[in-house]
């Protein structure tokens, strides 16, 4: 941790904040008042017999990296502690209440979070903290804490760095990068280079503990921030394999989903051929269940109208991905069933950019 120490001691020197006594102090403005929310996951992990489980607290983070009371000031608060392996749609919910609760009253809000499922809570928070003006910035650790090598407290104090410098909207803060919350993905499950902006340019990255941009998104202007939490987990995301049985789609009709994501190939194609997908994805349909036909290539998005076994299912009213992350897509349409049942409705909803998430 001597690192982090010099480190963010150049940092202060640097910013006019260092004084002999190690108080926080900055010249000529206000200190940044930040709330930290902590919810389980590896950066907040420890081993044990039956593998790494959550441990620690938000006020045990404070602790261990004390330096981080030398960037603003803090609250902390913990609200789950749990591997987000096991976090549900609901928890969603009590993050961003939480969130909002807290940015009446603090200058912005950092969430420890484990990446195993960071990217979707980070889009689903991206939808229901509409127009906020100021920064909530996510982030965990590929390592648990006390684990040599751990990236525990580079990501933890990036996070606050960028947490004061006054973004407005959702973001990830992971190996230096900073990224829109909702073009984020985890591509690489051991590397501490977890996470990438998908579709969209990286916002910058946190060099010498100074935030470096590369393009900054605009602010909201005149509307008032909005908490909108309403959300259906009726979402079902079906990967295609050469040889996916059309029968799958009986199931999904029994079981009850209201939607279904569908990840076909390459620009977007669905098998019209001996094991013919299209028959069932009209009964669907037809029995209002909302499809959307996403790719399953990471870059790029998907156009339907370029191949004929896309174009056929486009033309029986089926939802394009765009270019919107797989996080990005599931979170936005368990919230757009959230706010309505109407098939127009819907489609509007999923074809029209909240958070930049989708370029049209």
């Amino acid at each position: 941790m001597e690192g982090f120490l010099l480190e963010i001691f150049i940092w202060r020197k640097s910013k006019g904040w260092y004084n002999k006594d190690h108080t926080t102090k900055e010249v000529g403005s206000e200190v940044k008042k930040i709330l930290l929310l902590s919810t389980g996951g590896t950066i907040a992990s420890c081993r044990s017999k039956n593998g790494i489980i959550p441990k620690y607290s938000a006020g045990d983070l404070l602790e261990a990296f004390p330096v981080l009371k030398d960037i603003c000031k803090i609250e902390a608060r913990s609200i789950m502690n749990i591997d987000s392996t096991n976090l549900q749609p609901e928890d969603w919910v009590t993050i961003a209440e939480t969130v909002f609760g807290g940015l009446s009253a603090y200058d912005g809000v950092v969430i420890t979070h484990g990446t195993h499922t960071l990217a979707y809570t980070s889009s689903a928070l991206s939808f229901m903290l509409q127009n906020i003006s100021k920064p909530v910035i996510l982030t965990g650790s590929q390592l648990p804490l006390h684990e040599a090598g751990s990236d525990t407290g580079r990501n933890l104090i990036d996070a606050f760095i960028v947490s004061c410098e006054g973004l407005a909207g959702v973001f990830v803060v992971f190996n230096r990068k900073i990224i829109k919350g909702v073009r984020a993905s985890k591509l690489n499950s051991k590397s501490l280079d977890a996470f990438y902006s998908i579709n969209y340019p990286y916002i910058g990255r946190v060099f010498n503990n100074r935030v470096e941009y590369f393009f900054r998104p605009s602010r909201p202007k005149g509307v008032k921030p909005e908490l909108s939490t309403k959300i259906s987990p009726d979402v079902f995301l079906l990967k295609l394999i050469p040889g996916t049985s059309p029968k799958i789609f009986d199931c999904l009709l029994d079981i009850g989903y209201r939607a279904v994501i569908i990840e076909s190939y390459g620009i977007g194609g669905i098998p019209t051929l001996r094991r013919n997908l299209v028959p069932k994805i009209q009964e669907l349909l037809d029995h209002g269940i909302h499809v959307v036909v996403s790719t399953q290539c990471t870059y790029d998005g998907i156009d339907l109208a370029i191949n004929a076994t896309g174009r056929v299912v486009l033309e029986k009213g089926v939802i394009p991905g765009y270019d919107m992350t797989t996080e990005a897509l599931v979170t936005k349409m368990m919230w757009a069933l959230g706010q309505t049942d109407d098939p127009k409705v819907i489609k509007d909803i999923m074809s029209t950019n909240y958070a930049d998430e989708l370029a049209l």
